[in-house]
Formats: C-alpha cells, structure tokens, sequence
C-alpha cells in the first residue's frame, strides 16, 4: 500500500488535489483510503444530542455507529497522534492501493518513504513548503497557474487543469513501482 502526503498552506488546494486524485483513481478500480488532518481544537464529527454523542459523553473511550452505508469510529483523544505509523495502521484491514495524507506535514516531510505533493498559493509559500520536504513527487495547487513565477525547482509543477493526466501517471507509477497490481 502506497502512502502519499499532499502538503501545503490553507486554501493552496490540497483538498482539491487529492480530490481530484481520488475521484479518478476510483474510476479505474484503484482503492483508496484519506486522512484529513483537522487543525480546529474543538472540532468534533459527533453532533450533540445524537445517541453516540451521548454514549461519549457518558464516558465511552470509543463509539462506532454502523449505518447501511457506513460506519464511523469515534474515538476520544488527548491530542492529534504524533506517529504517523499508528495513522496508518488505522486502515491494516483495508485492502488499499493508496492512502493520502492531507496536512501532518511535521509528521511527513522528512519520511523519505513517503512522496509528497506540494501545494502552494505563490512562490514564497512553494519555497517554505519544499525546505526539508523531499521526496517531492510534484508541485500542484494555485501556484500551478503562476509557472512562470516560480523559478528552477527539481519537481514537475503540475496545473489540474489540462494536465491533471500527468500527476495521475505519476501516482500510478508509486503504486505500482510499491505493490504491482494485477
């Protein structure tokens, strides 16, 4: 399974990356997997009022609710985990392809088993992100649209639009290059 991290400052298109990627990665049958890192410290998925809400607040360490459609763990914590590997094993019973990482860029960026793409607003954004990030699969987001700004960088800079096909071929290539599939 192949673990990709999409890093970047706010509103740099992150999400719109790995959306895009997903949405066409899923097309060709691949299995993905996400984790959104979420940096608001009184974010809750849980709605008040809701029974597992209720059986959280009673005291319950963990809670999954199992609807026909899905199932949510919710679980309690002190903190955002700080090892990455206990984030992955969240999904060791998933047969995925691909699991992307949205933000944790502390927990990523000097995990050289780990290729990232970046995503940045401007230059200065794109050249704080990259120091100390490698491996850099490529460079995408808002910044894609001002390539004539950004000066020589070791990674392609990547537009979704019109050239989203090329970012695809090169996530097809990591997970292949990581466990081929038949």
């Amino acid at each position: 399974m192949l673990v990709v991290s999409v890093v970047g400052v706010s509103k740099s298109g992150k999400t719109t990356t790995i959306e895009y990627l997903i949405s066409r990665l899923t097309e060709e049958g691949y299995e993905v997997g996400s984790v959104k890192h979420i940096y608001h410290p009184d974010f809750s998925i849980d709605t008040e009022g809701t029974d597992t809400w209720r059986h959280m607040h009673a005291g319950a360490k963990v809670t999954v609710a199992l609807a026909p459609r899905e199932t949510a763990i919710i679980k309690k914590t002190d903190s955002t985990p700080r090892d990455l590997d206990s984030i992955i094993k969240l999904f060791k019973d998933e047969a995925l392809d691909i699991i992307f990482i949205e933000g944790l860029h502390s927990l990523t960026a000097k995990r050289k088993d780990i290729p990232k793409i970046v995503t940045a607003r401007d230059t200065q954004d794109l050249m704080k992100t990259l120091e100390g990030t490698e491996p850099v699969l490529a460079v995408t987001g808002v910044i894609a649209k001002k390539k004539a700004e950004v000066g020589e960088i070791k990674a392609p800079i990547i537009d979704l639009e019109g050239e989203g096909d090329i970012l695809l071929r090169l996530i097809k290539d990591q997970i292949s290059s990581k466990s081929p599939r038949n």
